[in-house]
């Protein structure tokens, strides 16, 4: 059982049987002795390989341990599944707020459309002799041009991002 547990646990720490060796300050022919069952670690030696490889003595001394693993991997298994669905949930939370935003500024778009549309063009009438008309003027002006021009693409795009951002069940 000691041969097997040492070899076990040497193995899941990711150790090899020289880098065991030099944390114990043995060689690398006395590890493999203790693997194969040709001989055994004594009393101070046996601490100092619970200490190495952080497992109790009553642990490197007891039953055969390979079930653990058995263990470990259901362990790893789920904690996996768990943080994948914790991803998934992440990715549904980014999806609705991206879905979200698109729809807020569709809205703001239209509605700066139809205001625009309401006011129709005000900017015309502006006595443009006043200096301080005349730019507040030429700046409404610029956004609306540019507005008029820019708007129905970001538009087209918000709407081709909001059913692609839309979940299908």
């Amino acid at each position: 059982m000691l041969k097997e547990n040492i070899k076990t646990i040497r193995k899941s720490k990711g150790l090899s049987q020289e880098e065991l060796a030099i944390k114990l300050n043995v060689v690398r022919q006395t590890i493999s002795k203790w693997e194969q069952g040709l001989s055994v670690p004594d009393s101070e030696m046996l601490i100092s390989i619970s200490e190495v490889l952080e497992t109790p003595v009553s642990t490197l001394l007891g039953e055969n341990i390979s079930e653990t693993k058995v263990d470990d991997l259901k362990a790893i298994s789920e904690k996996l599944e768990l943080i994948n669905l914790q991803l998934s949930q992440r990715k549904n939370e980014k999806r609705k707020i991206i879905r979200w935003l698109l729809i807020s500024l569709c809205v703001i778009i239209i509605i700066t459309f139809i205001s625009l549309i309401l006011f129709n063009s005000q900017y015309l009438s502006l006595n443009y002799s006043d200096p301080e008309k005349a730019v507040l003027g030429v700046a409404f002006h610029s956004f609306e041009w540019l507005f008029v021009r820019i708007s129905p693409i970001i538009l087209i795009g918000s709407i081709i991002g909001i059913f692609l951002t839309w979940k299908k069940v």
